[in-house]
């Protein structure tokens, strides 16, 4: 992957040039499994994964109507409804009438949700970051600068 990158006929055309698929590939796999190691101690929270992603857009995105956080999930109606009645009853989440209009309602999350959301979070952090500090300097810098730029990535 030391080649220079851009300039070929498939970065021209709007078509990924070889280089762009190699990276592609590679960053795909990683997140994967990136996401599978940080991923082991969402145990701990008591929840199944279905209900622990869709708190994590609630308390994220939120709040929200039951079908955008139905699109976010990409799930039918029922089953977000089903996922929120059981986020209501663990009193993770509660679906309220949208101030501006009454015949809205919107799912938010309660601050026993955020907690346990922000928990999970700190121990996936501290997870990925015990493995982080296990790199060399040099590595470690340079997993900050493909940060970066997975970040800018990101905002394209």
């Amino acid at each position: 992957m030391g080649k220079k990158r851009g300039g070929t006929v498939g970065a021209a055309s709007g078509a990924p040039d070889a280089d762009a698929i190699g990276v592609a590939d590679q960053l795909h796999s990683a997140a994967i499994h990136l996401l599978r190691r940080v991923r082991v101690g969402d145990a701990a929270s008591g929840l199944t994964a279905p209900r622990l992603s869709a708190l994590s857009v609630i308390v994220f995105r939120g709040p929200l109507t039951l079908g955008e956080l139905a699109a976010a999930e990409q799930v039918r109606p029922p089953t977000i409804t089903r996922l929120v009645r059981e986020l209501e009853a663990e009193a993770l989440a509660r679906v309220r009438p949208d101030p501006s209009d009454g015949r809205v309602r919107r799912v938010e999350a309660t601050a026993k949700g955020r907690r346990l959301l922000q928990e999970g979070r700190l121990r996936r952090v501290e997870r990925l970051a015990r493995d982080v500090q296990a790199l060399p300097g040099a590595e470690r810098d340079a997993l900050e600068r493909g940060v970066r730029a997975l970040q800018r990535l990101l905002d394209m």
